[in-house]
């Protein structure tokens, strides 16, 4: 669990508590050295960082290839850069991240609430979907502008049947796999194996 201290610390101050508590809770890490990476749907099989220089090594090895997100709040590390050498060690600072994450899902958060025109619990956990997929209506959330004056609500209580929501992980891809390159750091090719199909005779 994360301090609640280096929350109230380091968070955006506009987003309600509850709503950053939740955010981490259902999108995060509790490990700010985390470092996921997706191929489409897959995930890659990748060594835990045990420094923030792997950390920073397994970023420059695979953003803009796939998708990569890192530290507590899963932030995109591939966001806003041209080329893998462009990325900061602030990316898996806890403090930092989350900063930085709880600014951008504040953003999320706005444009989802925006397209229901109020603020009503649904967005919220559409707002985490868009967290986890990078889109939202069919469109990259993160380079959305963000709608200005937007009141947000807090989630409602957590429930069962809401954990566990996300991109479904279709199966591990090996760190040694081709993953497509297209220089957009939020997309990748969609991978499912589909072999088995069809199965035997019956």
């Amino acid at each position: 669990m994360i301090d609640a201290a280096l929350l109230q610390k380091c968070a955006d101050p506009d987003l309600k508590p509850a709503i950053v508590e939740r955010f981490i809770a259902e999108a995060g890490s509790t490990d700010p050295l985390a470092v996921t990476v997706r191929s489409g749907d897959r995930v890659v099989l990748v060594p835990k960082p045990a420094s923030s220089d792997d950390a920073m090594a397994l970023m420059r090895q695979y953003v803009g290839k796939a998708v990569v997100r890192v530290g507590i709040t899963q932030y995109p590390a591939g966001l806003g850069i041209a080329d893998p050498s462009e990325l900061k060690p602030d990316l898996v600072d806890p403090c930092e991240n989350i900063r930085m994450g709880t600014a951008l899902f504040g953003k999320v958060y706005r444009v989802v609430t925006k397209w229901y025109g109020n603020a009503v619990d649904e967005a919220f956990d559409d707002a985490i979907y868009a967290w986890k997929t990078g889109y939202f209506d069919g469109r990259p959330v993160f380079f959305e502008t963000d709608p200005s004056d937007v009141e947000l609500a807090a989630p409602a209580a957590r429930s069962s049947e809401s954990e566990g929501e996300g991109p479904a992980d279709i199966g591990p891809v090996a760190p040694g796999d081709d993953l497509e390159v297209d220089g957009n750091p939020n997309s990748a090719g969609i991978r499912i194996d589909l072999s088995a199909i069809g199965g035997r005779a019956p």
